[in-house]
């Protein structure tokens, strides 16, 4: 491959140790090391979790506004979000994760039975009234929630009541037990909504938001039946049946279900949505080399992760497509969705200097 004129890098985050940008800006400063004479372009990717909005920024020119709002605890903070000018006019891009989000939350402090998603709803509100926009994107990966997006619904307007008509706190452990019935008629007005989701779980059952996501935020074998019982509430008291069936509804901890049946959102997977905003098909059309990434390159990357969608592009443009990772399932390599598979676990050294030393790492590897 010594002809290379372009080379595109186009790489998700590697979660706890790299964004997405810092793992492109790596990469790119490694393979201009290795073919000196070649334009690297580099384009983060993210499929609607931390640092999709992020992904967005250059590709949109976009303004980042500061809100105030709640983390899932309830607890005040500022978060951010992006606003930018398209065709269809003034639009706001927003991660749930940057009220809602996990990493807020110390792992000592984690209650999933009270946290809710409060903050996103504040947020989407913020973006309407304060900002007027036309159109909110919304990103719900890295939830610390598992509300039904009870929250959100709540920051809109809508009251979730107790046999008495007295509105309840909409977390979980308040919901399950006394809901009867909800109240929409002071809900604020939104544009429509998009959200980028790559998860397709129902809201409900075995492999729905509570039993698939609920234990990485610290549901355990006691509260798993209260969180799915305060789900059921959701669904019976607002006549959501339909939308607890969709795939995604169950997505961040719920969220998709509240969206789509609080906020008349759409879900579409969230690589296709950034693919089709920042033009990435036409980027990887014009390359010579595609290269991707993500901090662990598995079976749950082919299921459709972003670097599985670079790699179909890749493809569909007749273009080779490397991928570098922290690690790697050897199922991957077998696969070949990708010609050259780079894991930095094979240098050998231990998890904590991968992670630590990433940056420095992958410029290595690919410089090599």
């Amino acid at each position: 491959m010594n002809d290379l004129r372009r080379i595109l890098v186009a790489c998700d985050k590697f979660k706890g140790s790299l964004s997405s940008l810092a793992a492109c800006t790596a990469i790119a400063r490694g393979l201009a090391r290795r073919w000196p004479e070649a334009v690297i372009e580099a384009c983060p990717i993210a499929d609607g979790g931390e640092g999709f909005a992020d992904a967005l920024a250059g590709p949109l020119h976009g303004r980042w506004v500061e809100a105030p709002c709640h983390d899932a605890l309830g607890r005040p903070i500022q978060a951010r979000y992006l606003v930018a000018e398209s065709a269809g006019g003034t639009l706001a891009v927003m991660e749930m994760a940057a009220a809602s989000g996990l990493w807020r939350i110390a792992a000592h402090e984690r209650d999933i039975l009270r946290a809710n998603t409060f903050g996103t709803g504040e947020l989407m509100r913020h973006a309407a009234g304060q900002q007027q926009v036309r159109r909110i994107i919304l990103g719900i990966g890295g939830s610390a929630t598992n509300d039904g997006g009870a929250g959100m619904a709540v920051a809109l307007g809508v009251r979730f009541l107790d046999p008495d008509g007295l509105p309840l706190d909409p977390s979980p452990g308040a919901l399950a037990g006394s809901l009867t019935r909800i109240d929409n008629s002071q809900r604020v007005s939104l544009p429509p909504v998009t959200v980028a989701c790559d998860v397709t779980s129902p809201l409900l059952g075995p492999a729905g938001a509570t039993r698939v996501f609920g234990p990485q935020k610290g549901a355990d074998e006691s509260s798993i039946p209260i969180l799915e019982m305060a789900l059921e509430a959701v669904v019976k008291a607002s006549g959501g049946e339909v939308a607890a069936a969709l795939p995604g509804s169950g997505a961040a901890g719920g969220l998709g279900f509240g969206l789509l049946h609080f906020a008349g959102a759409t879900l579409v997977p969230g690589f296709d949505l950034l693919a089709g905003l920042t033009g990435l098909s036409d980027r990887v059309a014009a390359a010579d080399l595609v290269v991707t990434g993500e901090g662990s390159i598995d079976a749950q990357t082919l299921i459709g992760k972003g670097p599985a969608g670079v790699a179909r592009l890749a493809r569909s443009h007749g273009k080779p497509v490397w991928a570098f990772c922290g690690q790697a399932d050897p199922a991957v390599r077998g696969a070949k969705t990708f010609d050259r598979v780079v894991d930095l676990a094979s240098t050998g050294l231990p998890i904590e200097t991968l992670m630590a030393d990433a940056a420095r790492l992958l410029e290595e590897a690919a410089a090599a």
